[in-house]
């Protein structure tokens, strides 16, 4: 890891895997474990910059595949990169845009040197290979961006996601020449990515592969694309213990408080998830493990906070009744409130998560979220 990027562990629970740190990065430090909210086209959706630093987010996950396509990395660029774009100060990661393309099926078409696809706005043609990833997120300016992979389906054969982990390794690789000949490699960190479907001898063998590349970051891909809960738990258990115990890893695409729970438990650092935004735009909230319906009746009548012990803006200053009146009014409000809330929640259920292995307590503390789900 060159100067720009370092990784410290604080401490690690003797019972689990779960360990405390701080990763390091040009625009500021993230303290581990953490989860990062998503602002898919440089925004995360309803929130000003500001109302997203007062939910405690330090890291901040956009999209290359979206902002390739709308306004284009080369008006980010002009514009002083994504930092200065969208008004964000703190850490930044884009993804490869290699999950949005291949979830394009009947679209897309795989080959070694790349994917062609066709847009989804104007139907032009678009090729996109592991070099042009690197170009586009090197224009973005993030400090962490991630390698270009094949995100296999669930389910998918055996010898499907075989194919696929043998070329995502071959991919990595040519990001690697392509993103150390730029300009920005010292100011950016290329994290690897462990593809293997749900068989965790492929993803041994890849994390194997990856191990020797010796790159900034380690990634786990491919889960929660449609896999039971459980299924995810044992990918994750049996493979972050295989990723270098010196960087940080980071689990692609969750965001619950059992799989996070559970996957820092394994030694997961980062996490993202489009969730909290997704249900606060639906008009549901987390509160204290659970998940709350503001449509429903019960809270018509109820004038005290959503969390009484939540220091987020919409839990200081508003009602669940209010709260309950804007979603059923389809209020814009309510999802800017309901967002702040959800994103403030599970930002602080990792932040409960570090304390407690700073203090040498999560197996105890956490221990009814490392159970298996009822």
């Amino acid at each position: 890891m060159n100067q720009f990027f370092k990784y410290h562990i604080q401490a690690i629970c003797p019972d689990t895997g779960a360990r405390a740190g701080v990763f390091e990065t040009p625009h500021g430090i993230v303290e581990t474990p953490r989860f990062m909210p998503v602002g898919t086209l440089a925004n995360v959706k309803t929130l000003t910059p500001a109302q997203l630093q007062g939910t405690g987010a330090q890291m901040v996950l956009a999209n290359t595949y979206h902002l390739h396509l709308q306004p284009g990395e080369d008006i980010v660029a002009e514009a002083g990169g994504l930092h200065r774009f969208m008004g964000w100060d703190g850490p930044m990661l884009t993804d490869s845009g290699g999950f949005q393309v291949f979830s394009l099926s009947e679209m897309r078409t795989i080959t070694e040197e790349g994917v062609t696809f066709r847009s989804p706005r104007d139907g032009a043609r678009i090729h996109l290979t592991p070099e042009r990833s690197m170009e586009i997120q090197n224009a973005l300016g993030a400090d962490v961006i991630m390698a270009f992979d094949e995100c296999p389906p669930y389910p998918a054969s055996r010898e499907a996601v075989e194919l696929a982990t043998a070329r995502t390794e071959r991919w990595l690789k040519r990001c690697i020449d392509y993103h150390q000949k730029s300009p920005q490699a010292q100011q950016q960190a290329l994290f690897g990515i462990v593809q293997g479907g749900v068989y965790t001898d492929i993803r041994a063998k890849a994390a194997a592969a990856l191990q020797r590349l010796e790159l900034p970051g380690y990634a786990i891909g491919g889960v929660s694309v449609g896999e039971p809960p459980e299924l995810i738990e044992a990918i994750v258990k049996a493979t972050t213990p295989l990723l270098p115990p010196h960087k940080p890893r980071y689990l692609m695409g969750v965001g619950t408080y059992r799989e996070m729970a559970g996957a820092i438990a394994s030694g997961i650092d980062l996490f993202d998830c489009v969730i909290p935004t997704r249900l606060g735009r639906h008009g549901a909230a987390f509160v204290r493990g659970e998940r709350w319906n503001l449509k429903n009746a019960r809270f018509r009548r109820d004038y005290g906070p959503l969390d009484e012990d939540c220091p987020c803006y919409a839990c200081e200053n508003f009602s669940r009744a209010y709260l309950s009146h804007l979603v059923r009014s389809q209020e814009l409000l309510a999802y800017t409130l309901l967002s702040i809330h959800n994103i403030t929640e599970l930002i602080r259920f990792t932040q409960r998560i570090r304390q407690s292995i700073l203090d040498g307590c999560f197996a105890q503390d956490f221990a009814a979220w490392l159970k298996p789900a009822p």
